[in-house]
C-alpha cells in the first residue's frame, strides 16, 4: 500500500486528491492537507470585493466531500518538508511519512518587496485570497462614501495579471452603478511592458482590445511601472523606458488601491536545494516530477516556469486553470504508473484558456501552447464571456462537491469557445 499526500486544496490540490483517489483506488491512501478548512474558488474574489458574491457562495467545506471519496483530510499548515526522509511536519504537531508527495501549495504573496504595500501594511488592498477580498470590500464601501482617486494594477515581479484587469473593469461597473464614478479618477499601473501583455507576450489582439476597453471606461494607464513604495495614500511609481532606465517618476495619490503582488514559494519549501529555485518555486520536469526528489510531484502556481522574454520591469509567467488541470491529470497518471512499477510517460499540455469578467461584458483568450510560438492565439470579448464565467463558477464548485474527475476546462470551455482539438 502506498501513501500519497497532497499539500494544498485550491484548484489544483482538490482536483489532484480526487483524481489520485480515482486512479489508485482503495488499496492506496490519499491524504489531503490544507491550512484552511474550506475550498475557496479564487477566480470569484473580484466579485466578493464589490458585493456581487458572499463567502458562502464561493466556498465549501473540504472534509465532508473528500471523505465520501475515501480521502483523508488534515486541516493543518505545512511547517517543514524533509525530502530525503520522505516526511512532512504540520502545524498541529503531526509528522506524516509519504511514498509520493504532491505539492499544490499555491504561492506566498510577496507584498513586503514593495515598502508599505499589502493589506497587513495597510497601504494597498488585494483580491488574491477570499479574506483579502472581504477586506477590500470594506475599502470599496469607504470609497463610495468618500470618493477619490483609484489605482489598480500589478507590482514588479507579478505573474497573474488577469485579476487586475478584471478588478479594474468590475470596480468601474460597480462605481457607475452607485452613481459615483464621475468623482473617481482611475489609473491602471502595471509592470507589463504594454497593456495586454499578461505575462504571455500578449495573446492575439489582447493589446488593442484591452487598451480600447480602458479608454472606453476612462481608465488611464502606466506600463513598465516599477512600484517602489506606498505611504499615506500616495504611491510612488517609476516608469521605465525600453532599456530599463527611469523615464518618469509618478507620485499618485489614491483613496483606494488594489495591487497584485509578486509571488514566491511558501516558506517551508524555500531553500531546499534541488527542489526549488531561488524564489522557492518547485522545479519540475516534463512529467511534473522533481528531477532530484523523484517521489515529489507538483502542479499549479507553486511550480517554476521561467519567463521567455526579458522585460524592463520583471514579469512572471501565469499558471492558468486549464494548465493546472492538465498538470494534475498528468501527475495522477504518472504516480499510478510508478506505483505499478512502470516509468512515467504522461506529459501535461500547457495551454492557456481564460475567461475574464468585465462587469457587464467579458474577454476570453486562448493560447495553445501558453508560451509562444503558438498554434492558436485567440482573443474575443462579449457579454457571453460574463455569462460563461458565472456558469463556470457554478460548474467548478459542483465538481469539487461531487469529486468529478472529468476535465472541466476541456469539457466546458472548449465547447463554448468552439475549439475541437487540443494539441
Amino acid at each position: 500500500m502506498a501513501t500519497v499526500i497532497v499539500i494544498g486544496a485550491g484548484l489544483g490540490g482538490m482536483s489532484a486528491a480526487y483524481e489520485l483517489k480515482a486512479e489508485l483506488g482503495k488499496q492506496h491512501d490519499v491524504i489531503l492537507v490544507n491550512d484552511k478548512p474550506d475550498f475557496e474558488f479564487t477566480p470569484s474574489n473580484p466579485w466578493i470585493a464589490v458585493q456581487w458574491r458572499e463567502r458562502k457562495e464561493i466556498s465549501i467545506p473540504i472534509e465532508p466531500y473528500v471523505k465520501k471519496k475515501g480521502i483523508q483530510f488534515v486541516h493543518a499548515a505545512l511547517t517543514k518538508l524533509e525530502p530525503t526522509e520522505r516526511q512532512i511536519s504540520l502545524s498541529d504537531g503531526q509528522t506524516l511519512r509519504y511514498d509520493f508527495l504532491v505539492l499544490c501549495t499555491g504561492p506566498a504573496l510577496a507584498f513586503e518587496e514593495v515598502t508599505g504595500a499589502g493589506p497587513d501594511a495597510g497601504g494597498t488592498t488585494s483580491v488574491c485570497t477570499l479574506s483579502h477580498a472581504e477586506e477590500c470590500r470594506h475599502n470599496v464601501t469607504e470609497l463610495i462614501e468618500h470618493p477619490g482617486p483609484v489605482i489598480v494594477g500589478a507590482m514588479p515581479g507579478a505573474s497573474c495579471f488577469g485579476p487586475a484587469y478584471e478588478y479594474a473593469f468590475i470596480l468601474d461597473r460597480h462605481l457607475r452603478d452607485k452613481k459615483v464614478r464621475k468623482h473617481i479618477p482611475m489609473t491602471f499601473v502595471t509592470s507589463e511592458p504594454y497593456i495586454g501583455h499578461l505575462g504571455l507576450n500578449g495573446v492575439g489582439d489582447s493589446k488593442g482590445m484591452l487598451e480600447s476597453e480602458l479608454r472606453m471606461r476612462d481608465i488611464h494607464w502606466i506600463c513598465n511601472a516599477r512600484t517602489v513604495g506606498v505611504k499615506e495614500g500616495m504611491m510612488i511609481v517609476e516608469e521605465l523606458d525600453e532599456d530599463g532606465n527611469i523615464k518618469r517618476t509618478h507620485q499618485l495619490p489614491y483613496h483606494h488601491a488594489m495591487m497584485l503582488p509578486a509571488f514566491k514559494g511558501i516558506a517551508p519549501l524555500r531553500g531546499i536545494e534541488g527542489l526549488v529555485n531561488p524564489r522557492g518555486f518547485v522545479i519540475v520536469d516534463e512529467f511534473q516530477r522533481n528531477p532530484v526528489f523523484n517521489e515529489i510531484y507538483s502542479a499549479g502556481v507553486c511550480i517554476a516556469i521561467p519567463p521567455q522574454h526579458k522585460t524592463p520591469v520583471p514579469t512572471g509567467v501565469p499558471k492558468t486553470g486549464y494548465m493546472i488541470e492538465a498538470m494534475v491529470r498528468a501527475l495522477s497518471h504518472n504516480i499510478k504508473a510508478e506505483i505499478n512499477g512502470t516509468p512515467p510517460t504522461c506529459k501535461a499540455v500547457w495551454n492557456a484558456i481564460c475567461l475574464a469578467d468585465m462587469g457587464d461584458t467579458g474577454a476570453a483568450f486562448v493560447a495553445m501552447p501558453q508560451i509562444p510560438p503558438r498554434n492558436v492565439a485567440w482573443f474575443k470579448k462579449g457579454k457571453w464571456v460574463h455569462l460563461a464565467k458565472i456558469a463556470f463558477e457554478k460548474y467548478f464548485l459542483h465538481k469539487m462537491q461531487v469529486g468529478d474527475t472529468e476535465p472541466l476546462y476541456e469539457k466546458l470551455m472548449l465547447k463554448y469557445l468552439g475549439i475541437d482539438k487540443i494539441e
